[in-house]
């Protein structure tokens, strides 16, 4: 069983959010992390680039496979987490505790519109049936 804490939201794309005043966190699940294997790389959009809902704001590539990050809701990315970007390993070993990007003005009618954890571990129990 995935850990899926209480105090985030959620995409069916396995990206979670946390708000934080005007800012919201943003990274990825226990179950991506744990789906992709080792993680060995993680680039991502620029400081100062929009992105809409859905859009694609990085990549992560693992010794698996490579997939894209997509933004939860419309914003700014405000700041990258260079830790993570030196040391992507850290998303295996603490996915809620290694944000990728920091958004700015983002659209809180798609924050709130997100899964809640609840409704995440029931869509990811469907994928493990």
């Amino acid at each position: 069983m995935s850990n899926i804490p209480e105090n985030l939201k959620y995409t069916k794309d396995h990206e979670w959010a946390l708000q934080e005043g005007d800012s919201v966190k943003v990274g990825i699940t226990d179950y991506a992390q744990n789906s992709l294997g080792d993680i060995v790389y993680v680039e991502v959009r620029e400081q100062g680039n929009g992105v809409s809902q859905g859009d694609s704001f990085g990549t992560i590539e693992s010794v698996k496979a490579a997939e894209d990050l997509y933004a939860p809701i419309k914003g700014t990315v405000a700041e990258a987490n260079d830790d993570v970007l030196g040391s992507p390993e850290k998303v295996n070993s603490d996915p809620y505790g290694s944000w990728l990007i920091k958004m700015t003005g983002v659209d809180q009618g798609e924050y709130d519109s997100l899964m809640d954890a609840a409704a995440y571990k029931a869509f990811v129990d469907s994928l493990e049936e």
